[in-house]
């Protein structure tokens, strides 16, 4: 599965029983992964509930552009090949060959339309009461020109798990000049820019640390990202699971 990226050394709840786990301080309740493009007419009303969703700071949101729309007449100018290729392993994953846009994936594991709020907040409580999402505490710091990782130690078996560090744009506002959203100006909340891949945690504590300077490629400069996201994630690249933590913080 193409990331772009590069290695780096180093249902309603009627009684409290039912009640999913609160997260813990600093620990996110849930990833949500927007899976979006420019060219299609559906989107931008789950692009809209995502930057609504990003105001609450249990949530890690995550806008992903897809490009497999890019032929019906407009290409979208934020999309990486890398997210199509993430949400067809997601499908491969789960079995069920569902690649659509806009859809939502929770946590690593639940598949929703993006633009049903109620259905995400559903497979937050789902995700968080049959899965146990992000019990892995993630540090994440930026200071002096750096981004520093520390995931600790963790007791029992543990399958390998992938650590990523993303880039992100906080706000990006694109006017659509052909297609399906042809004369309309969209906003995007937290557009990942990059995926680097920083190395696999299998239970033992790890460290990492990232100039900065080294986040940007090609496509964007480092004024371009505000914010960037770590999240672990089980499973091998190509059959992404649960997201075992996450962190985001801001750069500037």
């Amino acid at each position: 599965m193409n990331y772009r990226h590069i290695a780096v050394a180093g249902a309603l709840i009627c009684t409290a029983s039912m009640l999913p786990p609160p997260a813990s301080a600093g620990e996110p309740r849930a990833v949500i992964e927007l899976f979006t493009s420019q060219g299609c007419s559906s989107c931008p009303a789950a692009d809209k509930i995502l930057g609504e969703l990003a105001r609450d700071p249990t949530l890690l949101t995550m806008s992903l552009p897809v490009d497999y729309w890019d032929y019906l007449g407009w290409k979208d100018t934020l999309a990486l090949h890398g997210h199509s290729d993430r949400e067809r392993a997601y499908a491969d994953t789960r079995g069920d060959r569902e690649v659509f846009t806009p859809q939502v994936v929770v946590n690593g594991i639940v598949p929703v339309l993006g633009s049903d709020e109620a259905a995400i907040e559903k497979a937050i409580a789902q995700t968080r009461q049959s899965a146990a999402p992000l019990t892995l505490p993630v540090t994440l710091t930026v200071a002096d020109g750096k981004v520093f990782v520390t995931i600790p130690a963790a007791n029992g078996e543990h399958g390998s798990a992938g650590i990523w560090l993303c880039p992100i744009t906080g706000t990006v506002q694109v006017a659509i000049e052909r297609g399906e959203n042809r004369g309309h100006t969209l906003a995007y909340t937290n557009v990942v820019r990059r995926w680097v891949k920083l190395g696999e945690w299998n239970g033992n504590a790890e460290t990492f640390s990232v100039p900065v300077a080294s986040l940007p490629n090609a496509d964007f400069s480092v004024q371009d990202i505000d914010r960037v996201a770590v999240i672990v994630q089980s499973g091998p690249d190509a059959k992404p699971g649960l997201m075992l933590g996450a962190a985001i913080a801001t750069l500037h």
